[in-house]
């Protein structure tokens, strides 16, 4: 292992260990605000790993992130199953509708596959709305455990952990480097022999895999589940303006976006509701057109420009 590869272990252990000292020091509005960046951190991070090398812009977070939440509701509430045993069997449920998503839709590109996905988030939304309200005779589940801000910000914290090693493993490896032939020029992949199909659903399904597994964590915060709430579209905008403000050529980038764009979301809700989903759309045009690459890539601009 390449000493630079050790620099950046040791320096990521150590920015783990301090955030893991949050819940100790902050109050419980701070809390609550560093429960929702690391939720986003690992919904952005996963999101990148897709997205960043294929530079297919993926609006499914919302749907994944829904299945983790409902189905954890669901089996506490009418089977009185366990967390745990929830928690564990959502992230695969959502991994298998991810290959059969990806199988049937990653053939699509560009603007096609946009739309789709965000179709995909708002047909299981109201398919989960019709069932409830048809078959369940209630509207939402209850979600009670014993868990407190501080519990689940340590198990989003784990899993953020897990997400950047496989992150830093993906980026090593013959997979991550097919990505990102194909995110070249997926025509030239095909033509060195690179399963063009399935190198994209594998990730996809891991995206599909986290996003649900992070919705399983953040179901106990919520209480009282209804599908309008874990369905969320608007997740998966956020999702995607936090990993493109940050930016997706290095695997720290999105931590970069989700930090201070929480933070202004947070003032925004708070203060100005009203106008919530035209900053949201005005943060979107801001980054396509005047930080295109990031933060990450405004920085190795700025370097490029003080070397010459």
């Amino acid at each position: 292992m390449r000493t630079n590869d050790w620099q950046s272990i040791v320096i990521a252990v150590v920015l783990f260990a301090l955030a893991a000292i949050v819940p100790f020091i902050a109050n419980g509005y701070q809390l609550s605000v560093a429960v929702t960046a690391v939720m986003y951190v690992g919904l952005a991070t996963s999101w990148a790993l897709f997205s960043g090398p294929t530079h297919y812009i993926s609006l499914a977070s919302g749907a994944f992130f829904g299945v983790g939440g409902y189905l954890v509701a669901t089996g506490m509430s009418d089977y009185n199953l366990s967390f745990w045993l929830m928690a564990a069997i959502a992230p695969l449920v959502a991994a298998v509708l991810a290959i059969l998503i990806g199988l049937a839709t990653l053939r699509l590109s560009g603007v096609y596959f946009v739309i789709f996905t965000l179709g995909l988030a708002e047909m299981v939304r109201n398919l989960v709305s019709w069932i409830q309200n048809n078959f369940l005779g209630s509207r939402g589940l209850y979600v009670l455990t014993d868990f407190t801000e501080a519990h689940i910000y340590w198990m989003l914290l784990g899993v953020c952990a897990i997400i950047f090693i496989f992150g830093w493993w993906l980026g090593r490896s013959r997979l991550g480097f097919a990505l990102r032939i194909i995110g070249n020029d997926e025509a030239v992949a095909k033509h060195v022999g690179i399963n063009t199909a399935w190198s994209k659903v594998i990730l996809f399904m891991t995206t599909g895999f986290f996003a649900a597994l992070i919705g399983a964590i953040i179901a106990p915060r919520y209480s009282y589940i209804e599908p309008n709430q874990v369905f969320s579209p608007e997740l998966s905008f956020l999702v995607v303006i936090m990993a493109l403000l940050g930016g997706t050529q290095r695997l720290w980038g999105p931590l970069v976006g989700v930090i201070p764009f929480t933070l202004v979301w947070e003032f925004i809700n708070s203060n100005f509701s009203n106008f919530s989903t035209l900053f949201l759309g005005l943060a979107f045009l801001l980054i396509v057109y005047v930080i295109p690459r990031g933060f990450v890539g405004l920085l190795q601009t700025w370097g490029e420009k003080i070397r010459t």
